[in-house]
C-alpha cells in the first residue's frame, strides 16, 4: 500500500527546518518526541504547550498523561497530524525513514535535534531546544548545571567494577557493553565497565556475569520490574555469585534520570558517585 496517509484531509505537511531555526511565531501546540527532548521541554519551561509525545516520554509525570503517537523509532505522520500541532520537536532517531519523507512540506515546522550519548552532547541539546523554543536563558542555566557537576572530581578510592542489566517487559536481560549511554555514566561517575570486548548490549548468561566479576550491579526501575524485583535480580543465573551479589550491592535509578541525557545528568551522576564510592560494611 503505497502512502495512503498521504490522502487523509487531516494531514499536514511541514516543512523541515534545520536545527536551530525557529518558528515564525511562538507555537502554541508541541508535539515532543524522545524522553530526553519532551524533559528538558518541561523542565524549560514550555511543558503547558505540548499537547502529545511519545510512550518513551515517561517523566515529568505531566508528560504520561498526554497523547501518545506512537514510539520514537516508530511513529506515524497520521499520528502526528492528528494532534494539530504547529511545531514538532524531536530527536534525530525519529522514525521510520517514510515520517520524515510525509514531514516535508507544509506550514507546521520539524525542529530534529541529535540524540545525547554523552554529557557534552547532553549540554548542547537544552541549548539546542532552548533556542528552538526561545528559552536560551534557561536553557544556559540547565547546560551550565549540568558541565559543573559533570567537570567535579570523582571520589577518590579504587573505581568499582559496574555492570549494567537492561531488560523489559518479558525479555531477558541485557548486559551493556562499550558505547552505551551506561557505560558513558558508569565512567563519568568514576567506575569502571565491568564488560569490555564489544560495543552496544549482548544478552546476559550466566557466564559472562561470572566473568564480568561486578562489584555493583546498576539497573533502572523498569529493568528491576522486568525481573519481578531485587529478588528476582539475585535469582538470575549467575548473579548472586558475583562480588556484588555476595554483598548485595546494587543500584536502581529512573530510566531517563540515567539514560535520558536530559536536565537530570548532572543529579544521576552525584547519585551514582555516592553509590560507587559509599563506605562498605565490613
Amino acid at each position: 500500500m503505497k502512502h495512503t496517509l498521504l490522502s487523509m484531509t487531516y494531514l499536514l505537511c511541514f516543512t523541515l527546518s534545520a536545527v536551530g531555526s525557529h518558528a515564525a511565531s511562538p507555537a502554541k501546540r508541541i508535539v515532543s518526541l524522545g524522553g530526553g527532548v519532551t524533559e528538558t521541554l518541561f523542565a524549560l519551561g514550555v511543558g503547558d504547550q505540548i499537547v502529545a509525545t511519545d510512550v518513551s516520554s515517561l517523566y515529568p509525570e505531566q508528560s504520561t498523561k498526554l497523547p501518545k503517537v506512537g514510539y520514537i523509532r516508530a511513529t506515524s505522520a497520521e499520528g502526528i497530524a492528528s494532534m494539530k500541532p504547529d511545531l514538532v520537536i524531536a530527536s534525530d532517531a525519529l522514525g521510520p525513514p517514510t515520517v520524515k519523507e510525509q514531514l516535508k512540506s507544509s506550514g507546521i515546522q520539524l525542529q530534529l535535534v541529535p540524540e545525547a550519548k554523552s554529557i557534552d552532547a547532553a549540554a548542547k541539546r537544552i541549548r539546542a531546544l532552548g533556542a528552538i523554543v526561545g528559552k536560551q536563558k534557561e536553557a544556559e542555566s540547565l547546560a551550565k548545571a549540568v558541565e559543573t557537576i559533570a567537570a567535579q572530581p570523582n571520589p577518590k578510592g579504587k573505581a568499582p567494577r559496574v555492570l549494567f542489566l537492561f531488560g523489559h517487559g518479558g525479555t531477558s536481560l541485557m548486559a551493556a557493553g562499550g558505547k552505551t549511554g551506561a557505560a558513558t555514566m558508569i565512567k563519568a561517575a568514576g567506575g569502571e565497565n565491568a564488560v569490555s570486548g564489544y560495543d552496544g548490549y549482548r544478552p546476559l548468561t550466566a557466564e559472562s556475569v561470572l566473568a564480568a566479576k561486578p562489584d555493583i550491579i546498576l539497573v533502572t526501575h523498569r529493568s528491576l520490574g522486568a525481573v519481578k524485583g531485587e529478588a528476582g535480580l539475585w535469582k538470575t543465573p549467575g548473579v548472586a555469585l558475583t562480588p556484588a551479589g555476595k554483598n548485595k550491592r546494587l543500584v536502581i535509578m529512573d530510566d531517563l534520570k540515567l539514560l535520558g541525557f536530559g536536565p537530570r545528568t548532572g543529579t544521576a551522576l552525584e547519585e551514582l558517585r555516592q553509590a560507587f564510592f559509599a563506605p562498605q560494611k565490613k
